[in-house]
């Protein structure tokens, strides 16, 4: 499973994090985040050791969620060096997110 972020370690697991790191913000009662939960699985363990795949719940971290104005959900931003690099709004083909996380390697 991704590992669950949250305002608290958001800087250092996310914007500190030496390898590019994809972020699924999401919520309890959206659907489409419950189809794109196990995409987020699969893309945690093949990119074990190259990239960080996490989740962030946005109902209990809504200020990280207007940070990065996330709007609607899924929402995945995937983060290099800190900054926003690739963003997806909705589900979208596992083939987008393996694309975007293997062009920041």
């Amino acid at each position: 499973m991704a590992l669950e972020i949250n305002a608290s370690n958001f800087e250092s697991e996310v914007l500190k994090s030496s390898v590019p790191v994809l972020v699924d913000f999401w919520a309890d009662w959206c659907m489409p985040c419950k189809m794109l939960t196990p995409v987020i699985d699969e893309l945690q363990k093949e990119f074990e050791g190259k990239a960080l795949v996490v989740k962030i719940n946005v109902d209990d971290n809504q200020e990280l969620a207007a940070e990065y104005n996330v709007m609607s959900i899924p929402t995945v931003l995937l983060f290099k060096d800190g900054a926003v690099v690739e963003q997806f709004i909705a589900v979208q083909p596992r083939t987008a997110y393996v694309d975007a996380i293997n062009k920041h390697l």
